[in-house]
This record gives C-alpha cells, structure tokens and sequence, in this order.
C-alpha cells in the first residue's frame, strides 16, 4: 500500500473539486493551534457528507462527536436557512473551540454544540422529545457504537440515514479473539445493523489522506417493516 500515492490522489481531488474556502481552513488551522488531535474528516469527506445531507434533503442533522466543528461546517451547509444541527462533544474545550469556528462560518444559529456524554445527550433528546432527525453522522468512541445506534433509532425519522465513521480501523476489524473495545464495538455495531429489518446498511472502504479507513451507511425503512 502506497500513502503517498494516497495523499497526492487526495489533493489532486482536492484541488480539482474541492476548492480552499477561509472558514474551513481556519476551523483546521484554529483546531491544530488548540492541540485538538488530527482524527477529523478529511476535505473529500467533508465534502461527500455535504452531498449526502443535500441528496438527503436534510433540515435537521444529528452529529455524534464535534471535535473542531469542521465536519459540522460542511454538513451545516447544507442545510436550509430555517434548518438544525445538533452536534454532541464530551470535552468543553473542543466544544468552545467548534463553537468559534461555527461562528467564522456563520452556522451559529444553524449549529448548536451539546456538551457532555453523547449516550446521556441521546436519551435526553429522546426524553424531551425531540423532531425527529433526516441524518446522523456517528464519529466518535468506536466502543459505544452499539450504544448511540440504539439511542440514535428512537431520533431517526422514517427514510432518514446514519453514516458511521473509522469502521475499518486500517484493517483491525479483520482480527480475530481481539480485545480491542473499538473492534469489539463495531463488530457489534454491525450486527445490531444486519439483524434490524428497519435498516438497509452497506460499508464502504476509504483510503487517503487520512489513511485506510470506512463508512457505514444505513438508511432506516419509509414504513414499518
């Protein structure tokens, strides 16, 4: 496997289709001089999720883990004037960080950052009842997959979708007896996804700039199976 070959076909797409924008670099550049860790979407990614909210029709979006706000930009975007996202963020210091970055991108009354443990902000959005959301996008502890697509289900509309992010683990999922809890999780993950006659699920290998890695994608049944 080649990495750099990985890298310079990323920015050759990069530079073709995706072009720089001031308040997205800024959201990378603000998040690296805070010492956030680099594990966010990369700038094709970022993109892609932008095409899935629209394709979706998405005006309300669900985010599990906002670390620097910047997939949160992307998916903002896409959503209409009157649109919601709510994105959750265990650590508050990532969270004031995503938070300026939103408002350089003028998403702050479009994207709304939740701090605190994402299962309990799940099952208070379930608990007061919350509209239903178009889209999730799960990118946060692998080992609790299991635990936020239960929860995720009671807030997904009918013909809504769930992305789940890093679920390859640059091959990790392939080993066997691992005590690895992220492969432990989403091996669980996708059973719990296999065994809902609700959901219609594939997962899809990436390689790039952020290595080698995958997406799940589910969408839940328009009508009760």
């Amino acid at each position: 496997m080649d990495e750099k070959k990985w890298d310079a076909l990323d920015a050759l797409f990069c530079e073709a289709l995706v072009p720089s924008d001031a308040a997205l670099d800024a959201a990378l550049r603000s998040s690296a001089e805070a010492g956030l860790p680099a594990i966010g979407v990369s700038a094709n990614q970022g993109k892609f999720l932008h095409l899935l909210a629209l394709m979706q029709g998405a005006s309300r979006i669900l985010e599990i883990g906002t670390l620097g706000g910047y997939s949160t930009i992307w998916m903002g975007r896409a959503l209409p004037a009157d649109g919601t996202l709510v994105s959750l963020e265990i650590n508050e210091d990532y969270a004031r960080i995503a938070r300026d970055n939103l408002a350089r991108a003028n998403l702050s009354s479009v994207a709304h950052v939740v701090v605190g443990a994402a299962a309990e902000s799940l099952q208070h959005l379930i608990d007061e009842q919350s509209p239903p959301f178009d889209m999730i996008f799960m990118d946060a502890d692998k080992k609790s997959y299991p635990r936020y697509l239960e929860l995720s289900l009671h807030l997904l509309r009918p013909g809504g979708i769930i992305v789940g992010d890093n679920v390859a683990r640059r091959g990790r999922i392939l080993t066997p007896g691992t005590d690895d809890a992220d492969v432990v999780g989403l091996r669980r993950f996708f059973d719990m996804l296999a065994q809902d006659k609700r959901l219609t699920t594939t997962a899809l290998q990436t390689v790039g700039s952020k290595g080698w890695d995958g997406f799940s994608l589910t969408r839940m049944a328009s009508h009760p199976a």
